[in-house]
């Protein structure tokens, strides 16, 4: 029997992060309570705060998506960032929704949680059989955290605390930052500011060579409402679209989107990461949830929501 959300109180985490929005849309209509807490008003990383903001507005359910992100260049410059600040709020929550006696919580993983060199699509069972990519180590290690977490409290206290690992993530109100920005608005905003400045060339990081499946943000929100509703097992889910394409096809699909008619070069000496990340979504997949949206109508969406914000930003 799938778990009614009607007049539950529901706190989405990361309530103004790509993520965290995308999950207030698709609750807008399970005629829910949805309490909220941004950063401004909540440090997640501070244990008192949120231990103080659960007991006193005792929500029934956690949606956990607030996180530190950002791409390779990020994550590979600022480790202990990464690895203190999401381990933190995995923790303060988790530990917290517990202590807060909250009925259920989503914890959102990541794909990067698994070996470098697992075996591919990725299986659930293929976590801690091998070595991480080391440049993004320290964010693995704190989702690897925060999943373990749940599947303790899981086991040991009965609590009704799941993990979902998506697959790389892009669509509206992503972060198109030259420093945080994860692959697909990186290549957006390299390639849109080539055309303005009438650029002959830009050149990419790594070989173009690395294969990379990606899932629009509002599948992924839909994906983790259902999986509130239907899914209570410890053992952590993959959440992916079953697409997958190589950087060097990308970045020419959005070349051509974009309108840009200068050339793609790579440079190899910079890194391209983990070889191959495709994620074996047939667990979710068999329980009745697809990916509904095709990545060239994603991407044509992302970038006209970049194109309106740029706008805005310059009126």
């Amino acid at each position: 029997m799938p778990l009614d959300l009607k007049n539950k109180k529901i706190w989405v985490a990361g309530e103004t992060g790509m993520v965290g929005r995308a999950t207030v849309r698709a609750l807008k209509n399970e005629n829910a309570q949805l309490l909220s807490a941004p950063h401004s008003v909540l440090d997640l990383t501070n244990q008192q705060q949120t231990f103080d903001w659960l007991h006193d507005n005792k929500p029934d359910i956690i949606i956990m998506a607030a996180a530190k992100v950002g791409g390779i260049g990020a994550n590979a410059s600022d480790p202990a960032g990464f690895l203190f600040q999401n381990s933190a709020m995995a923790q303060n929550v988790i530990h917290g929704a517990y202590k807060a006696d909250v009925k259920k919580l989503v914890y959102l993983g990541s794909s990067c949680i698994y070996p470098k060199m697992a075996e591919q699509p990725i299986k659930e069972e293929a976590l801690m059989t091998g070595a991480l990519e080391p440049t993004n180590e320290g964010y693995a290690l704190a989702k690897i955290t925060g999943l373990k977490l749940c599947q303790y409290y899981n086991k040991q206290y009965g609590c009704d605390f799941i993990s979902a690992m998506p697959t790389n993530l892009y669509g509206v109100n992503d972060s198109f930052d030259t420093e945080n920005s994860h692959v697909i608005p990186a290549l957006i905003l390299k390639i849109h500011e080539a055309k303005q400045q009438n650029k002959k060339e830009v050149t990419l990081w790594g070989t173009g060579n690395a294969l990379r499946e990606f899932l629009y943000v509002d599948d992924l929100a839909n994906g983790l409402v259902y999986l509130l509703k239907n899914y209570s097992d410890a053992a952590p889910i993959n959440i992916g679209s079953g697409q997958e394409i190589t950087i060097h096809d990308l970045a020419h699909k959005l070349k051509d989107l974009i309108g840009y008619e200068g050339s793609i070069a790579f440079d190899d000496t910079k890194p391209d990461g983990t070889p191959r990340k495709l994620l074996d979504s047939s667990k979710i997949n068999a329980m009745g949830w697809q990916a509904q949206t095709q990545l060239d109508h994603g991407l044509s969406q992302v970038y006209e929501w970049y194109l309106g914000r740029q706008k805005s930003l310059a009126a």
